[in-house]
């Protein structure tokens, strides 16, 4: 196992079960750049954490079922389930709040990070959200 594979393992762990954020900003270098389908392009290990530090929040005893995971180079790769409860608030792209839906969620995503000394460089991190949105109940009903 490479540097990158186990920075990722790292990761998964400090966002999964009982979050730590500490441990997540150690994690990524200062100047790390991620993508996110609802945070778009963060730049930068303290918006990054923030924007962790939200989703952990809105879904604070995640699990995370890897259903495949690589490593080419510097780089580790991530397919797999992220499943939870929404127990706290969720923060929208538009900066409003919503509360809690206190739904279960289990969504398919692939996350990769590219490590360089030690430290997630670049993050990106892609799922489906409406189907996310779908599971929390906030889409509207759309007749058949």
């Amino acid at each position: 196992m490479g540097q990158a594979r186990e920075v990722m393992d790292r990761l998964t762990e400090a966002v999964t079960a009982e979050p730590d954020l500490k441990a997540l900003a150690e994690l990524f270098a200062e100047d790390a750049v991620a993508v996110t389908p609802d945070g778009g392009e963060i730049h930068g290990r303290d918006h990054i954490v923030e924007w962790w530090r939200q989703t952990t929040e809105a879904i604070p005893e995640a699990t995370f079922e890897p259903l495949h995971q690589f490593e080419a180079g510097d780089t580790a790769i991530d397919e797999g389930f992220f499943s939870g409860r929404n127990t706290g608030p969720l923060q929208m792209p538009s900066g409003e709040s919503l509360p809690a839906t206190q739904r279960e969620i289990r969504i398919r995503g692939v996350d990769l990070a590219t490590v360089r000394d030690g430290r997630i460089v670049s993050y990106r991190l892609y799922f489906d959200q409406m189907d996310f949105l779908g599971q929390l109940g906030l889409l509207p009903d759309v007749p058949p």
